[in-house]
């Protein structure tokens, strides 16, 4: 299926690894395109997002798709043959899942794009931190609901939510880094999170879609400084 699917991102965009673990645990083919700098947007990027203009964006059979969860969700529908399914067949079950999902959204990947920006008060960074926690620590309530015991959000196996929040999870990690040492994922405080998250980076779709550590780091600091270099010339 190479020649049908196309996905078009960055080899460090958390949203564009929410793709690639959907579709490597679908065991889906497909041709990656990387697009080398957000900064000077490739014609290809501005023609198949004119409105948002992020990845990371699929193509499929020459049609492009936009926004994560939402190419997400069309994976699952379009092939619904390939694969263990994404969502449960309960429709109450899949209004929960999505539930959640708008909860990471809003109550995680927003505070933590405060809490990243370079040039965001030190106060407003700090309560960036403190909403993250807060999330985290609504979501280990969540894993406990949802898995019942089970490995993944998704139960027995990988689920919608485990998508959505195993795409972020190598970003999470590099955060508590960066932080100088705030844990956001604590086996004392959120074992259960902490656990899942282990699980998660073990399976082989996650091992081919998440970005590296390390790198993750360095390309984070370099932007980080890029930020306060161009905030203070600005001052």
């Amino acid at each position: 299926m190479a020649d049908e699917l196309k996905l078009l991102s960055t080899w460090f965009s958390p949203f564009g690894s929410r793709v690639k673990l959907a579709l490597h645990l679908k065991g889906l083919s497909y041709e990656y395109v990387e697009e080398e700098d957000l900064m000077n947007k490739s014609q290809l990027l501005l023609e198949s997002n004119p409105v948002h203009k992020k990845v990371p964006v699929l193509f499929h059979r020459g049609k492009a798709l936009c926004e994560s969860m939402v190419i997400v969700d069309y994976i699952e529908e379009a092939f619904a043959d390939a694969g263990p399914p994404l969502l449960p067949s309960d429709p109450y079950e899949r209004a929960v899942a999505r539930f959640w999902v708008a909860f990471i959204e809003t109550k995680l990947v927003e505070p933590w794009f405060k809490m990243l920006d370079g040039t965001r008060a030190r106060a407003e960074m700090a309560d960036g931190v403190k909403q993250m926690l807060a999330a985290v620590a609504t979501l280990e309530g969540a894993l406990a609901q949802c898995a019942k015991g089970r490995p993944f959000f998704g139960g027995d196996g990988v689920g919608y939510v485990d998508v959505a929040l195993g795409g972020l999870l190598v970003w999470v990690r590099a955060s508590e880094v960066l932080l100088g040492g705030v844990k956001f994922i604590d086996a004392a405080r959120t074992p259960l999170l902490a656990a899942w998250a282990d699980r998660l980076a073990a399976l082989d779709a996650a091992k081919a879609a998440l970005p590296d550590f390390g790198r993750v780091i360095k390309h984070a600091m370099m932007r980080r400084g890029a930020a306060a270099a161009a905030l203070a010339q600005s001052n």
